[in-house]
């Protein structure tokens, strides 16, 4: 498997990518919450998280992805 890169937002830095258990990287996404029109924003999470699994995948590593789709109604909260 090759070493990569990935930028971590806590740090700020670039750090090379180590899963936390041998070959297996299990990835949770938070997906779109669609209470308006459709936007380009909401291909954004789809498209940039697709393709890191589909890398991961690619490079040796057995993926574990789920994402969700949060469908809330805000008047129900209030």
């Amino acid at each position: 498997m090759k070493d990569f890169l990935l930028y971590n937002t806590r740090t700020g830095e670039k750090e090379i990518f180590k899963p936390l258990s041998g070959r297996e990287v299990r990835m949770y996404v938070c997906g779109i919450t669609p209470y308006d029109y459709a936007h380009l924003g909401h291909a954004r999470c789809y498209i940039v998280f697709d393709v890191l699994r589909r890398y991961l995948e690619y490079i040796g590593y057995n993926v574990k992805y789920i994402q969700n789709i949060t469908d809330i109604d805000d008047k129900i909260i209030l």
